[in-house]
């Protein structure tokens, strides 16, 4: 089962979207997706759903509309709770709770000083959105806080990942965007500074001084506040051209990986751990797909033998969701982004020796034949694929994955 908060609400059993009646039904479920995994009181529900003044059936009301949520959705996940109703959600099957946790991981990894993985990991976070949160509650009270917090943790999403990009020296394509988002969003500093330290970076030193007096008018005209330490700092720097702004070399990393680091062990996987680690040590497996029902676990299983592959591929293990990929079209060019591809998958991946995880294929099962191509061209690189349904490439090999019992 997958919850859809970023975007229009929307309940998924598979590929099949579910239907969600009735605005009141559908600001029940919103109102207990947001408090996921926590118990939301009976008054609260009818405080928010009828205001002020709610009808006198209001109880019976709610609880008719809970009755039908629990029909719609898998047995024992809305539940009676003193004083209210809580609705259990597992942790991937929110696109709001991935997103936070991708978020977290994301500024971990710049943090840490790994651009190359924060760009990766926040580029995952940012594609789970398919437009305004909680779009068509925006004008219901109880979800305009929430949607003014989530569009504050978009922007801080999208800011850490312009800033790993900028430290991975892709300045020059930052620029358009960073004007469209300041333009939306004129009174962000952080975005100013960015889009000033990307001029300069690309040459263009006295358009990065403009952009700093079109920031302080901004905030001087329209709010009557100068602008932050940083951004005055960071102008002075640009002023007297200072080496610090340059873009360091980044040392040569020995093994490359974006893989997410797990949350916890992985417990009854150790035979089909073992198995499918010795199916992809062998010459002549070139594609091992995972396949199973959606639930059985492919994903954490397949992130664990990644993870336990890095030594064995000098060229680098990478995580490539599909999750948020709709259209075959799309997968090369996510999959280029992702290892960092400017000139080509194929030429990227020539000669080198490294490990493509793709998560969530049966999304995009038409790109398969892409896949072949890339094994013929790249013939080094090793694919492992998540996937409700094999591949049907020639040369594959299948790994059932059975649900844990």
């Amino acid at each position: 089962m997958e919850y859809r908060v970023l975007g229009p609400l929307e309940v998924r059993d598979g590929e099949r979207s579910l239907p969600l009646a009735g605005a009141k039904q559908r600001a029940l479920l919103a109102l207990l997706l947001v408090k996921a995994n926590h118990v939301v009181s009976r008054e609260r529900l009818i405080d928010e759903l009828w205001g002020e003044q709610p009808p006198e059936t209001a109880v019976q009301s709610l609880q008719v509309y809970v009755s039908r949520l629990r029909k719609l959705l898998p047995p024992d996940t809305l539940l009676t709770r003193p004083p209210g109703y809580l609705l259990e959600v597992a942790s991937d099957e929110l696109d709001l709770e991935r997103f936070e946790r991708l978020l977290a991981d994301g500024h971990e990894a710049l943090a840490q000083g790994d651009p190359e993985r924060a760009s990766a990991v926040l580029h995952e976070a940012l594609a789970l959105w398919r437009g305004p949160a909680l779009a068509e509650f925006a004008f219901e009270p109880f979800a305009q806080a929430e949607i003014g917090r989530l569009e504050d943790l978009r922007l801080a999403a999208v800011e850490e990942r312009i800033e790993a990009d900028l430290a991975l020296g892709r300045h020059a394509d930052l620029i358009g965007e960073l004007e469209a988002l300041i333009a939306e969003n004129p009174h962000r500093e952080r975005l100013r500074g960015e889009l000033m330290l990307a001029l300069y970076r690309s040459g263009r030193q006295a358009e990065a001084l403009e952009a700093y007096q079109a920031a302080r008018r901004a905030l001087v005209e329209e709010l009557g506040i100068d602008p932050g330490a940083a951004l005055e700092q960071l102008q002075r720097q640009i002023l007297n051209q200072d080496p610090a702004l340059a873009l360091e070399p980044r040392p040569l990393m020995l093994k490359q990986t974006n893989l997410p680091v797990a949350p916890n062990a992985l417990i009854g996987r150790e035979r089909e751990l073992a198995e499918a680690a010795a199916l992809l040590r062998r010459d002549d497996v070139r594609l091992l797909t995972l396949v199973g029902p959606g639930g059985t676990g492919k994903t954490r299983l397949a992130l664990q033998l990644a993870a336990e592959a890095v030594e064995e591929f000098d060229h680098g293990v990478f995580w490539v969701s599909l999750a948020a990929v709709h259209d075959p079209a799309l997968v090369e060019a996510t999959i280029a982004q992702t290892v960092g591809a400017k000139d080509g998958l194929a030429e990227k991946l020539a000669g080198k020796r490294a490990l493509l995880l793709l998560d969530n294929f049966e999304h995009v099962a038409e790109a398969a034949l892409a896949l072949a191509s890339l094994l013929a061209d790249a013939p080094d690189v090793k694919l492992l694929v998540t996937s409700r349904e094999p591949l049907h490439l020639a040369g594959e090999r299948e790994f059932p994955v059975p649900l844990l019992r």
